[in-house]
């Protein structure tokens, strides 16, 4: 079960893929647990992919699902609270739909 709360964003990424190079990504929706991207260009259940992101750095995620054209990402450790926090507020689209502190 799901617990985490999921933030719409707007973002793209160059991730690493062991196999094929690099991958652009679309984040859609992200949590300090992992991401869900709109567009999973051939990516499989399993797949790892390393990517950075502003005030977090690299980090590791790995392929938990794929439906269509979008793919939910599991982070390789869960990001803290206050990077996570720094994060919103850097990719955060529109100010008026971040959460409340």
């Amino acid at each position: 079960m799901r617990r985490a709360t999921r933030h719409p964003v707007d973002y793209r990424v160059i991730a690493e893929h062991r196999t094929r190079g690099d991958v652009m990504l679309h984040v859609a929706n992200i949590s300090a647990q992992g991401f869900m991207v709109d567009n999973a260009p051939g990516l499989a259940r399993g797949d790892r992919l390393t990517l950075a992101l502003p005030g977090i750095g690299r980090i590791e995620a790995y392929v938990m699902w794929v439906s269509e054209e979008r793919a939910g990402f599991q982070f390789e450790r869960i990001i803290r609270l206050d990077a996570f926090v720094g994060l919103i507020d850097t990719i955060q689209p529109n100010p008026r739909l971040r959460r409340s502190r």
